[in-house]
């Protein structure tokens, strides 16, 4: 049914923008009681956008990038953040998304996402995939930022129940951002009758995460689950692995913890990550995450795109100490002095 409609309405446009611009506003008001109605009139917005001249398109831009709340709100609640303001933080925000009206939601027909880079898709797609059409919020229209530092806020209030539907209206933009993951583990850590969703939520983050920070986290927050389950030694094992990628001190504190349980627990690095093999845990960065930066890297240096190539490639060394990759970078490099 509304591919039917679509098609029709398409079928009907001709080569005067104008006369194509009054067309669409009519058949906004012909299908404005429809039951796809919201799917309709989104894609008639995207034909009406397309009647625009190129001045007209900067126009509009320009009047965006002006008025643009979302990044308004951000930019002025990032000092009190920075302080550890929180609670002021929060109370503009608070005020803020009183009159926030919705944007970018899926709809029938589509659903909206943002990534912050080809690898966070290419994970997405391998992962967990499209059910819809797939449409990208823009650029310069941050809502996963928004819903992200708005779930972290609320959560640091102890706001659980809020918190939690922000931070998933985040990971609904971007289910493969382990950072928003793991925040959301933060409330099943003190919010949950079991730890499973918190188990499953870190499994989750480990496999998405390739920063060094972020995998040394999921490591250290599987860790606490395998302390409350009492299983000392397969925590140690993770808090020990984590430090391999980031010397937190949260590590060292919850080391020291265990030990103060079990002195006889000590475990070298090998025989942390049989432990973990053994616990059917991933042992580093998800394999096909390097294979997906090894292809990014080839595909971009065979176009001479050496600032992206440059980017992938740092990635990658910063998840491997790999000498070969450092090679590699510095080749790049002197491409581009």
């Amino acid at each position: 049914m509304y591919e039917d409609i679509i098609n029709e309405i398409k079928s009907n446009l001709g080569e005067n923008p104008d006369l194509n611009k009054k067309y669409l506003s009519g058949q906004i008001e012909k299908y404005a009681d429809h039951p796809y109605n919201k799917e309709i009139i989104k894609e008639i917005s995207r034909m009406m956008w397309d009647c625009l001249s190129e001045d007209e398109k900067n126009e509009f831009i320009e009047i965006s990038e002006k008025e643009n709340p979302i990044i308004d709100i951000l930019n002025d609640i990032s000092y009190d953040i920075e302080e550890e303001e929180y609670k002021t933080a929060l109370n503009k925000l608070d005020k803020f998304m009183e009159s926030f009206p919705p944007m970018f939601e899926d709809d029938k027909v589509s659903e909206y996402h943002f990534f912050t880079s080809p690898l966070e898709e290419t994970l997405f797609n391998e992962y967990i995939g499209a059910e819809k059409t797939v449409r990208y919020i823009p650029d310069n229209q941050p809502l996963l930022d928004l819903y992200y530092i708005y779930g972290f806020l609320l959560l640091e209030n102890q706001q659980y129940d809020k918190a939690e539907k922000y931070l998933k209206k985040a990971i609904k933009i971007n289910p493969v951002s382990s950072r928003i993951i793991l925040e959301l583990c933060e409330i099943y850590k003190v919010h949950t009758y079991t730890y499973n969703k918190y188990f499953m939520y870190a499994t989750d983050a480990l496999q998405y995460a390739y920063y060094p920070q972020d995998i040394a986290r999921c490591y250290r927050s599987l860790g606490y689950y395998y302390i409350e389950e009492n299983l000392m030694e397969t925590a140690f094992a993770l808090f020990r692995y984590s430090m391999e990628f980031e010397l937190n001190p949260m590590a060292y504190t919850e080391i020291n913890y265990i030990k103060s349980k079990d002195p006889q627990i000590d475990l070298t690095v090998d025989e942390s990550i049989e432990i973990l093999k053994n616990k059917n845990i991933q042992v580093g960065v998800n394999p096909f995450i390097l294979e997906t930066l090894d292809k990014l890297i080839e595909e971009y240096e065979e176009n001479k795109l050496y600032n992206q190539t440059l980017y992938f490639l740092k990635l990658k060394y910063d998840i491997t100490n790999d000498s070969e990759t450092l090679e590699k970078i510095e080749s790049i490099q002197n491409i581009l002095i």
